[in-house]
């Protein structure tokens, strides 16, 4: 049977570090306040003159490098990013030229924080179709540019980065063992960015308005996001035929600790088959899922035929998994 496998992964966050004692000079609010609520200690935010292709440009070179695969055999690059460089064009076709994927064609999709295994689908299709071997997804997030740091609500919880990874169709019995995405757009605004669209243009009149940055129903997220996470995970599950103790380890979206154990304990996976770098890298959105997983794997946490669950939720709102035989 014809599979797409993952046979590389790379990630790459930027060097500035932001704590939470940092924040505590700019914003209301303390390291526990945001430990205890989050899980988070620290995020990185990109300097300057990084943008999302350019922290994607490493993680899908070292992603390309772990897999011994040449730029010229890439077919596709699919990057998942809600803050692209330009609206026109896309972040994937920046990262093509810089990459020099002289072959693939790019695109750039937005599911938001469920963007990578959206990715992860799409690739997985195409493959098993015939219509494509070799593809990169890459996710590629700048989400400190998007925030308004006056905010605790929404500016501790998100930090920069990039993952990728490369899926090649092989036979046998290791690679995606299934998928699966889904949304409802009805509850959109429960965590949108308003500013910056088609539906509200900037303009010099409204260009420091709090609008332009994210805003957030905490309370109303959480509640949806324990549904839909514990649907995902169960969906992986029923569509495999596996059960929790067939898991060797979940690699989870990284947006909050308690969301995380709530989906964990309902399948009754124990906490330490559970991946977690929320503490270090904060939510990184699309790319929170393929650093975590970079860094499982380089860690010793994932080896050759372990069973991967992967789960996400974000703005949209969506929610995706896959099972991945590794």
């Amino acid at each position: 049977m014809l599979r797409s496998r993952i046979i590389g992964t790379g990630h790459y966050l930027p060097e500035k570090v932001l704590t939470n004692f940092d924040l505590e000079k700019i914003m209301d609010t303390t390291d526990e306040w945001i430990r205890q609520r989050t899980g988070i200690n620290q995020r990185h935010v990109v300097g300057p003159d990084q943008a999302a292709s350019d922290l994607g440009l490493k993680a899908g070179r070292r992603a390309l490098e772990t897999a011994g695969v040449a730029p010229e055999e890439v077919d596709y690059l699919i990057c998942a990013t809600l803050t692209p460089d330009y609206f026109m064009p896309s972040s994937a076709c920046l990262i093509q030229h810089k990459l020099g994927l002289t072959r693939a064609a790019a695109v750039d999709i937005n599911a938001a924080c469920s963007g990578f295994v959206y990715g992860l689908q799409m690739a997985d299709a195409f493959i098993r179709a015939g219509v494509h071997k070799t593809i990169l997804v890459i996710a590629s997030e700048v989400l400190s540019l998007r925030l308004d740091w006056t905010k605790r609500d929404t500016a501790v919880l998100f930090g920069d980065g990039s993952g990728a990874v490369v899926i090649r169709g092989e036979e046998g019995e290791q690679g995606i063992l299934s998928t699966f995405a889904a949304a409802d757009g009805h509850a959109y605004d429960i965590l949108h960015i308003p500013a910056g669209g088609t539906r509200l243009v900037l303009t010099p009149e409204n260009i420091t308005d709090t609008e332009r940055g994210i805003i957030m129903n905490g309370r109303e997220l959480y509640k949806r996001a324990v549904m839909a996470f514990g649907e995902a995970v169960e969906k992986a599950l029923q569509q495999t035929g596996c059960k929790a103790e067939d898991i060797d380890i979940f690699v989870p979206h990284q947006a909050n600790e308690r969301i995380i154990d709530s989906a964990a304990k309902r399948i009754g996976l124990p906490s330490e088959k559970v991946y977690l770098n929320l503490d270090r890298v904060a939510n990184t959105s699309a790319a929170s899922i393929p650093i975590a997983l970079d860094q499982a794997r380089r860690e010793g946490r994932i080896e050759e035929n372990d069973l991967v669950l992967l789960a996400a939720f974000g703005a949209g709102l969506t929610w995706a998994s896959a099972m991945v035989r590794w």
